[in-house]
């Protein structure tokens, strides 16, 4: 069976948001170390023609080739790709900070921490919260 062009023909992969930009840090770096295409693609083993797909994106990079184009642009692998987000504080963490910062909130923390009676901390914390409505 003979398979037709449409079958045959490979699809064009999309840029990848990631490598798109771990090929701007690319080119980047290149440029502010005056380094051609060419340069740097002798440098680690590639055509002009293929750097210029690494830097567009088009092509992804291999660990390996990418830790060559690291060492040979002087910086750390981790430099191509973005920050690792901080995590968002939930509002118990938030909560706890707040209180935390003051010698009341820690002292009152503290003790709560070593009242064993369930009902007297239920008691306790029902107090506070009337008495913060009330401020």
């Amino acid at each position: 069976m003979e398979k037709t062009d449409s079958v045959s023909r490979k699809k064009a992969r999309a840029v990848e948001p990631l490598d798109a930009l771990v090929g701007r840090r690319i080119a980047s770096r290149r440029t502010a170390l005056g380094l051609s295409q060419t340069a740097l693609g002798a440098m680690v083993g590639v055509s002009c023609q293929q750097l210029q797909k690494y830097e567009g994106g088009r092509n992804r990079i291999s660990a390996a080739r990418l830790h060559r184009l690291a060492l040979a642009l002087g910086l750390p692998v981790e430099a191509f790709f973005p920050d690792r987000p901080e995590p968002a504080e939930s509002a118990e963490l938030i909560m706890i900070r707040s209180l935390a910062v003051t010698a009341e909130g820690r002292a009152m923390a503290d003790g709560f921490s070593r009242i064993d009676d369930r009902a007297v901390r239920q008691a306790l914390t029902r107090l506070v919260e009337v008495l913060a409505r009330a401020a």
